[in-house]
């Protein structure tokens, strides 16, 4: 049987939505959809699995362990398990971005506020 979840059913909060699969029949992935403001983005944290992200509008900055990465619309990055990583809206205009975690639960440690 199919099931439609509405973007508010998974908001997180002003900018950010998670879909957790643990809580939709256990299914074994999760993410994040994020609108981020310019400027803005999460402080460093680590999974114990990779992350994968999908920039579908704007431009990001990414630190992913020593490397620093430009990212634009329609490109694609991997953070490998257990490396630091943070991301910034490097540009003008909200981004839109997903983040692919292969886990029916988010599970993420912040190292940095």
């Amino acid at each position: 049987m199919g099931t439609i979840i509405t973007k508010e059913q998974i908001r997180l909060n002003e900018t950010a939505f998670r879909f957790q699969g643990g809580d939709y029949g256990d299914v074994p992935a999760s993410f994040f959809w994020v609108f981020t403001q310019p400027g803005r983005g999460p402080g460093l944290h680590v999974h114990p699995y990779q992350e994968v992200f999908i920039l579908q509008e704007g431009q990001a900055t990414f630190t992913i362990g020593d490397e620093t990465l430009e990212l634009h619309a329609g490109e694609i990055t991997i953070a490998p398990a257990n490396t630091p990583h943070k991301f910034v809206n490097s540009g003008v205009a909200p981004l839109q971005m997903v983040s692919i975690h292969p886990s029916k639960h988010v599970i993420q440690e912040f190292l940095e506020q």
